[in-house]
């Protein structure tokens, strides 16, 4: 599963068993702390999550700036509080890219999708699995053996 953290929305992204496809879930509409946590934790217990993709919103520089010290909060409190091994991953341009897929997709049809966070997601979901290298180690390493 990845997350696209942001502080009004959180974009979830699921792969499929193989892990080979990700897809957009939906977005969660942000109210509190331990709402979103209770929320996010029915999701990984519903899909048998084990593995969690935080996007890391490194500066164009490679810098963390305060959003990415924000989201490896967020990180450490999602593998603390749901018992799941939490990965960051530079998701540099994955809203811009998520935008310019939906602008596609949507054509000449209508309105633009206001809340790309979820095709963000996905993509920081596909980029993850096609190249499998985390920013930093674990968050927190999975006290339950590893993934395979």
């Amino acid at each position: 599963m990845a997350l696209d953290y942001g502080r009004r929305r959180i974009g979830i992204a699921l792969s499929d068993e193989l892990r080979m496809i990700a897809r957009p879930l939906g977005v969660i509409e942000r109210t509190n702390r331990r709402n979103d946590l209770r929320r996010l934790r029915e999701i990984v217990r519903q899909h048998g999550v084990r593995l969690i993709v935080i996007g890391y919103p490194l500066q164009l520089d490679g810098t963390a700036g305060e959003m990415a010290e924000e989201a490896a909060r967020f990180a450490r409190r999602v593998s603390r509080e749901l018992g799941v091994e939490v990965q960051l991953a530079d998701e540099r341009l994955t809203s811009w890219e998520a935008k310019r897929i939906s602008r596609s997709v949507q054509g000449r049809r209508g309105n633009p999708r206001d809340e790309d966070d979820d095709v963000a997601a996905a993509i920081l979901l596909t980029d993850f699995l096609n190249h499998a290298t985390p920013v930093a180690e674990p968050v927190v390493p999975p006290s339950r053996g590893t993934l395979r």
